[in-house]
Parts: structure tokens; C-alpha cells; sequence
């Protein structure tokens, strides 16, 4: 099922997509009509980022990483949806990063990695954006640099868990119709099942929780004017427009 949320004459909806149609009980709402939001309200829950969460993406970097996943905050005012346009602040490097992420669906502490996938309720797509000018090392969690107000895009819609295989799921960024990133959720770090695990050593997971999984290579510039656009097969398309800040 494909679960979306959107904002229609001031008022917000949490519909089903179904039949190119956004659909809150009988009634269907036209997507080209409605403002996408991100299909998760964000608001109290915690988010969590994975960086260099794919080996030939700390390659791209030159950058050695331990064993161990590393994480960070990502921010509640990041969050916008499908279609809303990304600010770019007066900086040297800003970039996209196209990654699969998970939603929590319910509470757990000590998560064992072959269960861990009974805690999703669902999976959707994210694009990370990130200024790499504040970009020190990984050992300083990059809050300003992924922290920007609209830097996390993520939508259109939903899917849940039962409809997509985190193992081996296909993933693509494209800027200006260029394809720039393409990669496979099989050759993550750490699999979906060990960063809930991993995590939740030390954090009682939330229902409702996100997970960013990690970006695979290809980053690259982005500017006002561009428009990013990242496919995930099973879930579908989240596009958004960089406009200048």
C-alpha cells in the first residue's frame, strides 16, 4: 500500500495512492492539484542519518571509515515533500544524496538484527542534501552541513514494509534528466536489519522513527535551477527544484 500525505485548501489529508490518484475514502484529489508534504509527520520523532552508509561513496570521498555505522541528527525543519522546491544558501559545494529510508512502526529497545525488520512499517525516499563546505570529518557529526531548512526532501509517498525488499532495492539520482547516482540497498554497509539493531543498543526506537540508510556515489554539484530527481523502485519518484536562498 502506498500511503501519502498532502495539503489541499489549508487543510492536510492523509490519503491512499492508488490509480495515479490521491485518495482520502471515496473521494480521489488530483496530485498535480494538491502540495505534496512528506508522508511522515516528522514532528517529534526522532530522525537519524547514516553517513558513508555505502562503501564506494567514502571511495568517491577518499575517506577510510570504521567498522561501526556512524550517525547523526537530521533536523525537523529539513523536512519538506514530492514537488516542494530545496534553498541554496550562499555556499561553494551544496549536493544531493539519494537514499531509501525507513520509518519505524513500532517501539523497541535491544532489537535483534534477524527481527529487526518486523519493526518497519514502511520505507520511502529521501534526498539528503548536504553543504560539504562544513563538511570537517566524520567524526563531527555535519548538523550545519545537512541542516539547512529544506534539506530533506523525502516522499512522494509510503510504501509498506510488506511491498519492498530493503536487501535489494534499486536506486537512482538524476539532475536535469542526467543520471548521476545509481546503486543497490544490497551493498549498503550495514543492511536496514543492522542499523535498527545497531541503533537500538543504546535508543528505544519509536513507532514513526526515520532512518536515512546512506547515499552510494555520484554526488555532484547542484544549482539554483536544477532539478533533482530520485527514482526507488517500488516507491517511485521524489523531484524537487533547487531555487536560490
Amino acid at each position: 500500500m502506498k500511503l501519502a500525505r498532502f495539503a489541499y485548501n489549508g487543510q492536510i489529508h492523509e490519503a491512499i495512492y492508488k490509480n495515479d490518484q490521491l485518495w482520502v475514502g471515496t473521494v480521489a484529489y488530483d496530485p498535480d492539484d494538491v502540495m505534496w508534504l512528506p508522508p511522515v509527520d516528522a514532528r517529534g520523532c526522532t530522525a537519524v542519518g547514516v553517513a558513508l552508509g555505502y562503501a564506494d561513496h567514502a571511495q568517491e570521498l577518499k575517506l577510510d571509515v570504521p567498522e561501526y555505522p556512524l550517525l547523526f541528527h537530521k533536523l525537523p525543519n529539513t523536512f519538506i515533500g514530492h514537488k516542494a522546491k530545496v534553498i541554496r544558501p550562499d555556499v561553494e559545494y551544496m549536493h544531493y544524496e539519494g537514499e531509501l529510508v525507513v520509518v519505524l512502526g513500532q517501539n523497541g529497545r535491544h532489537i535483534p538484527e534477524e527481527d529487526a525488520l518486523d519493526y518497519v512499517y514502511g520505507y520511502t525516499i529521501g534526498n539528503e542534501c548536504t553543504v560539504r563546505d562544513f563538511v570537517g570529518n566524520y567524526y563531527r557529526p555535519p548538523v550545519k552541513a545537512k541542516g539547512f531548512d529544506t534539506f530533506g526532501p523525502m516522499g512522494p509517498v509510503l510504501v509498506t514494509a510488506d511491498e519492498i525488499d530493503p536487501t535489494n532495492t534499486e536506486i537512482r539520482t538524476y539532475v536535469n534528466g542526467e543520471l548521476k547516482q545509481q546503486g543497490n540497498t544490497k551493498n549498503l554497509r550495514h543492511s536496514v536489519a543492522q542499523l535498527i539493531a545497531y541503533i537500538s543498543e543504546f535508543k528505544t526506537l519509536q513507532r514513526g522513527d526515520i532512518i536515512y540508510t546512506g547515499t552510494p556515489e555520484g554526488i555532484s554539484h547542484v544549482y539554483a535551477g536544477d532539478v533533482m530527481r530520485v527514482e526507488i523502485d517500488g516507491i517511485g519518484v521524489l523531484e524537487n527544484e533547487v531555487i536560490v536562498g
